[in-house]
């Protein structure tokens, strides 16, 4: 393996710690700011940095594009908008084991895109997966508890939309230049989240340093200089590799809940992320088509 290959693959692992850290980070910060708000204004950040570092290197539009951004835009925000809500009704941990169930949704909802039967191993992790969601949404600290939490649930269908995403993506990525696409996705999700702010809830915040903080390392850290990470290291490494390696993702996040906030983890819990874990590996393993 040679330099830009390890290099490539830490710099995957670096935006699958940012991205895993910001659960609890966004967690704190939403009991001082309503949840449109609070992403208008990271992606509204993360839009202008973003501008500023391809300022020069984007040319003139083609209509294609604009329909590409648009779509993932859409995609994306819906994610964003489900996770974000589904995060003040469920643990940080939970929402990010769950959240990475789009990782084995991905080659289900593509093979129903093509039309083909999803082969046993996606089948199998998605199984897995599934098990495991349900282990550990029942499973607190003090027992099994039944009851639906719509957190949960909301936080499921986020990883249905992030993975219809990832889909929209793979298409138009390979449309347009993908630093003009990420552009495009950042900036759409910050208008339909200031829509949004001023449609569907009352806009409240209250400053803090939670606030501000979490603001400067989401925007900063967990969508511009994370999306331009993801873009370099994409192109010295493999899709599986990078996959594999974001399942890293919900560890991360479920370690720093409990290191940071201390949330507690009964058997059932480890249990199902482990299930949810070994879910992700099989989908991603799989022998490659002849």
């Amino acid at each position: 393996m040679d330099s830009r290959h390890w290099r490539a693959e830490l710099a995957l692992v670096a935006v699958a710690f940012i991205w895993g850290a910001t659960f609890v980070v966004v967690k704190q910060a939403l009991a001082d700011v309503s949840t449109f708000l609070f992403l208008g204004m990271r992606f509204t950040l993360a839009a202008v940095l973003l501008a500023l570092a391809l300022s020069g290197r984007l040319g003139r539009a083609r209509a294609e594009e604009w329909r590409g951004g648009l779509l993932c835009s859409g995609l994306l925000f819906l994610g964003y908008a489900l996770q974000t809500t589904g995060l003040r009704l469920t643990t940080a941990s939970k929402s990010a084991f769950i959240t990475g169930l789009y990782i084995v949704l991905v080659p289900l909802l593509g093979s129903l895109v093509q039309r083909v039967v999803p082969r046993p191993w996606e089948l199998g992790g998605a199984a897995l997966a599934t098990a495991g969601t349900a282990l550990l949404t029942a499973g607190g600290a003090g027992g099994m508890d039944l009851r639906l939490n719509a957190g949960d649930m909301l936080t499921a269908a986020c990883a249905v939309a992030f993975a219809a995403h990832l889909l929209a993506v793979e298409r138009y990525s390979r449309r347009m230049d993908y630093e003009r696409l990420s552009l495009y996705q950042v900036a759409g999700v910050a208008g339909l989240s200031w829509l949004a702010a001023g449609t569907v809830e009352t806009p409240r915040v209250e400053w803090s340093q939670a606030l501000l903080f979490a603001l400067l390392a989401t925007a900063l850290l967990a969508t511009a200089l994370s999306f331009l990470l993801y873009t370099w290291a994409q192109r010295h490494t493999s899709a599986t590799k990078a996959a594999l390696i974001f399942a890293l993702e919900p560890v991360f996040a479920g370690v720093l809940a409990w290191a940071v906030s201390g949330e507690e983890w009964g058997a059932g819990s480890l249990g199902g992320a482990a299930l949810i874990l070994a879910g992700i590996v099989l989908a991603e393993l799989k022998p490659a088509r002849a």
